[in-house]
């Protein structure tokens, strides 16, 4: 059965352009626009690796991340922060609220990430 991949991210482009490439590397990927939608999409589907952008608009990323390792079923689940926010306190406070990893957007090419999920997934 394929892992599970939920794309929270609000860039129309980036989000298709991922969803395509973690497709062909076979896993089945869920795609939500904003933070609720986002968090409603976790409940719903139980992901394995969520991939969150932090600016979204309505609940942005910090909240969506504090939300789902607050709730006992979706503390679990891998979140992986893929944001444009580089600052080391916004880093620091999305690996303290509990991402696994945090990936500055401009720092990688999609192939990269995928590399990324990939290790962590294993």
């Amino acid at each position: 059965m394929a892992e599970k991949i939920l794309i929270i991210e609000d860039d129309y482009f980036l989000r298709d352009l991922m969803a395509k490439q973690l497709v062909k590397e076979g896993y089945e990927v869920f795609q939500a626009v904003d933070g609720e939608k986002g968090l409603e999409a976790a409940k719903k589907e139980i992901p394995d690796l969520i991939l969150l952008d932090l600016i979204l608009p309505g609940m942005n990323g910090f909240e969506v991340l504090e939300k789902i390792k607050q709730d006992i079923p979706l503390s679990k689940i891998v979140v992986m922060v893929l944001s444009n926010l580089a600052q080391k306190d916004d880093i620091d406070k999305a690996l303290k609220l509990g991402a696994a990893d945090y990936l500055v957007k401009v720092n990688f090419v999609p192939e990269e990430i995928i590399e990324k999920i990939k290790s962590i997934l294993k």
